[in-house]
Parts: structure tokens; C-alpha cells; sequence
């Protein structure tokens, strides 16, 4: 065969539906290289690229008897290379918006749980601190809610810092006790 640059597509179009095989092989060698790099102007990506016209070939071979002019083939297998691409980027996108979609979904079940846990946590806290005396609870919230530290509680309820520190932790234990339970 003469070098294929030289060979038209006319003709081993018409050579390979003739029974011809190695028009066809000769056809691929001429326009695969191209065929993958428009795939891959498309997908950016060289093995999807790859792919891409391994498939547009598929297509292109079971539809060349159908092509009627073979001088419009560059024009017709192109169109069929960015389709594929086309396919493969929007079954792409569907399988990105699945993910997507279930990582959302995913996440606010998570968020839930975590949330309903802490609202349980914080309910429980609540009720144990209700069970302290007056004079712890007004030393936990001021130590824990306010973020007053032990010589401001000391000042502000006019006891000794001891008195305070005493109380604070009076009431952990106590709270401890009554959590557990």
C-alpha cells in the first residue's frame, strides 16, 4: 500500500467495502492518534480519551457501510468522536451528581445524629444541674456559662475563693454521680 498520508479516505473506504481489511487497519492508523486527541480536548483525561475513541471506532466501523459519501468520513467520524465524548461526559456528571447527591443526604443524617446526641446531652446536664443546690448552681453557671473564674465568683457572691473552689467542685462530683445514674 502507498503511504497513507497519500491514500485518500475515499479510497480505503471504498477498498474496505470491498472486503479489504487492512483498509480499515489503514484507516484507524490515519485517524486514530486525532480521534484521541479531540477525546481528549473534551474529557482531559488520556485513558477516557483513549477510551472515547475506542468506542467512537466501534461506531464508526458498524456504521461505515452506511456512510454514502466517503469523502465527508473526516467530518462524520469527528462528529461521532464528539458525541461520544459528549456521552461520556454527562454519564460523568451523573455519577458525580449521585455521589453528590448521597454525600449530602449522607451528611445531614450525620449532622442530625450528632445534633440529637448533643440536644440529649445537654438536656441530661440540664436536668442534673436542676438537682444542685443554689449555691453550686450559681457557681457552675457563673464558672462554666459565664466564664467567670474562681476569684471573680468569690467576689461577686462575696465568699472566699476556697468557698468557691469548693463548691465547684462539689458540684462536678455531684453532677458525675448523678449522670452515671
Amino acid at each position: 500500500m502507498k503511504k497513507l498520508n497519500n491514500i485518500t479516505d475515499k479510497d480505503l473506504i471504498l477498498a474496505y467495502k470491498e472486503g479489504n481489511q487492512k483498509a480499515l487497519t489503514a484507516l484507524v492508523k490515519k485517524w486514530h492518534v486525532q480521534f484521541c486527541k479531540l477525546a481528549f480536548w473534551y474529557v482531559k483525561d488520556r485513558d477516557i480519551a483513549k477510551d472515547v475513541a475506542q468506542e467512537s471506532w466501534q461506531v464508526i466501523i458498524r456504521k461505515l457501510g452506511e456512510l454514502e459519501n466517503p469523502n465527508r468520513f473526516k467530518s462524520w467520524a469527528i462528529s461521532i468522536v464528539n458525541r461520544k465524548a459528549i456521552d461520556w461526559l454527562r454519564a460523568d456528571k451523573r455519577v458525580l451528581d449521585k455521589y453528590q447527591k448521597y454525600y449530602n443526604e449522607h451528611r445531614k443524617e450525620v449532622i442530625s445524629i450528632e445534633v440529637s446526641e448533643e440536644e440529649k446531652l445537654k438536656s441530661s446536664l440540664l436536668k442534673a444541674i436542676q438537682k444542685l443546690s443554689i449555691e453550686q448552681q450559681m457557681v457552675v453557671k457563673l464558672f462554666y456559662t459565664e466564664s467567670y473564674s474562681l476569684k471573680e465568683i468569690s467576689k461577686l457572691l462575696d465568699i472566699s475563693v476556697g468557698t468557691a473552689k469548693s463548691r465547684l467542685f462539689h458540684a462536678r462530683e455531684k453532677l458525675k454521680k448523678i449522670i452515671k445514674t
